[in-house]
């Protein structure tokens, strides 16, 4: 007998149908699976035939056939235990079909337990878009399937129970719907908790109203870290749409297994300066998300920017540029969006005290040099803000006068991107730093005083038109936090002053 359980399969962040089927034939016992099936995918087969005789059921003595539509694609991993056990036990005899437009999906332990799966959102997103809408999914990847409204999703437990319900003897009660109940902010530190460091404050919330990379330079302990920590606070809260996005890149990586089942936090990821390409960029056999697309609609934090490899750090250039990174492998090829706020700190000197009032430097001009050449014209190129930080005082620290709070920051951010989503609506982008060299013309055109400043600041600081487009971005951005609809003289002149650092120029 032949039988036809509907599963799905996944290659990166692309989703598609596969069916499962199984032909039961007189003969010596036998199974074999085709379509061509991974190292995972060909050990199912003891998976199922345990999960099938503990949960009270005969495994047929007989020659068994599991074939995996369509054929020309690999299948991976063990989401296909599941409907491969339902399929044998349809062909055998003792189940009725599984009702037309049902997925069903899930990994089993011998004893019938089904287990979670990685991948689940992209999975269902793409298959419900397909006109499936009844989804069997595993107890603990349904939170993650609830966001899908519209369709009708099953928790299943255990191969029993779905058997149970299909036969109409139990009721697997489907999972309620879940709205989304907007963005969080619950792990990042408060700016209030940041002493002093006014101006490097103001930079960041241009960097965050902008989405523009910055860059903080200065001594240790000057704070940069606690900075780059307290960023995600003052970013505006994910969209329903944004948080989607972002949680079926961390689906696949299997980070969602046991959570609520959305990123509703902007994510915050740093990687050690160890960190290598692959690790950073994505790859792998899989060709699986790196740090940068972990950090779409986030903060990608790189701590001690000098000591990565120099080869990781020229691979962020493509990204920065695009907003998405391409991986190619030998077994798959993959787009990942990257779209995520580049915060990037460094020493001025390898020892770590230029600038400093009150250590003194102990590095060469040499040394400097070759310390600040550690990080491309080209990559500092792509970087937007670049913040100098000293250390802070005694008096600062011990200043009991209450600082302004995150949540006072974000409102005048949120503000500003609102006033940026209305403007780009129909140009197909959400901030300022994604403007095309068009959309700059269009938006940013400087004319008298303002003119002149620029042209004065484009030959003393010798900017590339990638800098001079990035100077009048922000500018764009200053304007924008200070709801005027014109770019004023001094809107330019403080974004021109966001690319005259002296710790790494005046070498």
């Amino acid at each position: 007998m032949l039988a036809k359980v509907e599963s799905y399969g996944l290659v990166c962040l692309n989703g598609y149908p596969v069916t499962v089927e199984t032909d039961i034939a007189p003969g010596l016992p036998n199974y074999e699976t085709v379509g061509l099936p991974d190292a995972a995918v060909k050990e199912s087969r003891e998976r199922v035939h345990a999960a099938i005789r503990h949960s009270g059921f005969a495994f047929p003595a007989a020659r068994i056939t599991v074939n995996l539509a369509p054929a020309d694609l690999k299948k991976e991993g063990s989401v296909y235990d599941l409907p491969i056990a339902l399929s044998i036990l349809i062909a055998s005899g003792c189940l009725k079909p599984v009702p037309r437009g049902a997925i069903v999906l899930g990994e089993l332990a011998l004893d019938g337990t089904v287990r979670p799966i990685s991948g689940i959102l992209p999975m269902l997103i793409d298959a419900y878009h397909k006109d499936y809408s009844i989804f069997f999914v595993p107890k603990d990847n349904a939170a993650e399937a609830a966001y899908i409204h519209g369709a009708t999703v099953f928790p299943v437990e255990n191969l029993a129970a779905l058997v149970a319900h299909l036969r109409d003897e139990t009721v697997i009660a489907p999972v309620e719907p879940k709205p989304f109940a907007g963005g969080t902010h619950k792990n990042a530190v408060d700016f209030s908790e940041i002493r002093g460091q006014t101006a490097a404050k103001r930079a960041a919330e241009i960097a965050v109203a902008g989405n523009h990379n910055i860059l903080l330079c200065g001594t240790p302990g000057s704070g940069k870290t606690m900075l780059a920590r307290a960023l995600p606070s003052i970013l505006p809260d994910m969209t329903f749409e944004e948080a989607l996005e972002t949680t079926k890149i961390h689906s696949i990586t299997g980070a969602m297994k046991g959570t609520e089942g959305l990123v509703t936090e902007r994510p915050y990821r740093a990687p050690h300066h160890g960190a290598s390409a692959t690790a950073l960029i994505g790859g792998g056999t899989r060709a699986m998300p790196g740090e940068i697309s972990l950090a779409h609609n986030g903060v990608l934090f790189l701590d001690e920017l000098p000591e990565f490899q120099r080869n990781v750090l020229e691979a962020l250039r493509q990204p920065l540029e695009d907003g998405f990174v391409t991986v190619s492998r030998a077994a798959a090829t993959a787009t990942y969006p990257a779209k995520f706020l580049l915060v990037a700190a460094m020493n001025p000197c390898p020892c770590g005290n230029r600038g400093s009032r009150t250590k003194p430097c102990t590095c060469s001009v040499s040394q400097i040099r070759r310390y600040a050449g550690k990080i491309s014209g080209p990559l500092l190129d792509r970087i937007d803000l670049h913040i100098e930080m000293t250390e802070v005082g005694y008096r600062e620290i011990t200043d009991r006068k209450p600082a302004e709070n995150s949540e006072t920051i974000r409102a005048r951010v949120t503000a500003a991107r609102e006033i940026q989503r209305e403007r780009f609506k129909a140009d197909g982008i959400r901030t300022n730093a994604e403007m095309s060299g068009e959309l700059i013309r269009r938006y940013c055109n400087p004319t008298g005083e303002s003119e002149k400043l620029l042209r004065d600041a484009f030959k003393r600081l010798q900017l590339s038109a990638r800098a001079y487009q990035r100077v009048l971005k922000v500018a764009r951005t200053i304007a924008d936090l200070e709801n005027s609809e014109t770019i004023l003289p001094e809107h330019y002149a403080e974004a021109i002053q966001y690319r005259s650092m002296s710790m790494l120029s005046n070498v």
